[in-house]
């Protein structure tokens, strides 16, 4: 594997206030590797993120993409990146085809390109039809397709994916995962943030779980089994995030649903 440094993160620590959100993280992320960044709900995986993609600035510690400090490096870095958010207000007003032109100029591409290309890329989700439709009439998983291309569409070395599979069908999640190996293959770098724990565990070659604010643990899907004595990544999640209730919850949430005492 290629041992380019493509994302540094040193001692980096980010807190709201009194209530700390990232302690002390380190992190080196090298060229051609699919990341697979978990964790629970409020861990710090968003932030973490959004401090990567420039969104927030105020954090502590040195965050370097393509060994440059973002902090001072001004914005050039991000025309090397793509990012699919797990919330993203599309333009609905706009057709496909504007949508994906307008993204790709704020890239930097010529229109013209931007707009051929992007119009081969809906062709590879059978979305042809569409390319000038406003966007407003999509489906999720249409709307999540068009977001995937947007990300995609500039040729971006780094990428950033959050629950980027949201909406779509069986085949396009199949599609998609094989678009994110070949990509590796071409050298390209993600960063993957997801819940499916089935879908990480799959598709990572790299996995960073993220617990409290610092990572709990690093290294790839064999690595943590054999240290947690675990057989999927759902249940090392569990073990290491010490969530053993689930059964439990579940148990409880069926008695409550099925117990006919209650009136209407």
């Amino acid at each position: 594997m290629c041992q380019e440094k493509v994302l540094s993160l040193q001692n980096l620590s980010m807190s709201y206030g009194s209530k700390s959100v990232l302690n002390n993280i380190n992190l080196d992320v090298y060229a051609g590797q699919i990341i697979g960044y978990i964790g629970p709900n409020g861990a710090g995986k968003s932030t973490t993120l959004k401090i990567m993609l420039g969104l927030i600035e105020e954090y502590s510690g040195t965050v370097e993409l393509f060994g440059v400090d973002i902090a001072t490096s001004g914005y050039s870095y991000k025309r090397k990146i793509g990012y699919v958010p797990e919330n993203a207000e599309l333009y609905d007003n706009l057709t496909a085809n504007e949508y994906l032109t307008f993204i790709g100029e704020l890239y930097g591409m010529d229109k013209s390109k931007a707009a051929a290309k992007a119009k081969n890329l809906m062709q590879q989700f059978d979305m042809e039809d569409v390319l000038h439709t406003r966007i407003s009439s999509f489906s999720k998983g249409m709307r999540q397709k068009v977001l995937l291309i947007s990300s995609l569409l500039h040729n971006p070395d780094l990428i950033f994916l959050d629950e980027p599979l949201n909406g779509l069908d069986a085949n396009s999640v199949i599609i998609i995962k094989d678009i994110l190996e070949q990509l590796v293959a071409e050298g390209k770098t993600i960063f993957y943030s997801s819940h499916i724990m089935e879908v990480v565990e799959k598709i990572s070659n790299r996995i960073v779980l993220l617990k409290d604010g610092e990572i709990a643990a690093d290294g790839t899907f064999e690595q943590l089994r054999k240290q947690n004595k675990q057989g999927s990544l759902e249940s090392i999640f569990n073990q290491i995030t010490g969530f053993d209730e689930h059964k439990q919850t579940a148990e409880k949430f069926v008695q409550i649903v099925t117990d006919g005492d209650y009136d209407e």
